[in-house]
């Protein structure tokens, strides 16, 4: 089992910027592969950003690349996702996912809400 929990979401102006953290407890080492996912309302759930096991490698929606960088902490047993650049369009609820291969995910947290104002 693998525990998931998100933190830093709030409201922010068109803009700026907001952090976002998942901190992961659990049998961690046997899903070592990270994801930030987004649902805004009425629409379904999105991939955002993604990060390999040791953080060498990343990918990212076409929407927020160049202003999302996803990054973490193994000692920390938790991932980032810092959000610049913010637009009302990435208004949504943003979970965090884990998975044992790459891009495939069978964990996800409770997600953290993420408001940007015109």
């Amino acid at each position: 089992q693998v525990q998931l929990v998100e933190s830093g979401g709030g409201l922010v102006q068109a803009g700026g910027s907001l952090r976002l953290s998942c901190a992961a407890s659990g049998q961690i080492f046997s899903r070592p592969f990270m994801g930030w996912f987004r649902q805004a309302p009425g629409k379904g759930r999105e991939f955002v950003a993604a990060i390999s096991s040791r953080g060498g490698s990343t990918s990212y929606a076409d929407s927020v690349k160049g202003r999302f960088t996803i990054s973490r902490d193994n000692a920390k047993n938790t991932v980032y996702l810092q959000m610049n650049s913010l637009k009302p369009e990435d208004t949504a609820v943003y979970y965090c996912a884990a998975g044992q291969i790459a891009l495939s995910y069978d964990y996800w947290g409770q997600g953290t809400q993420v408001t940007v104002s015109s």
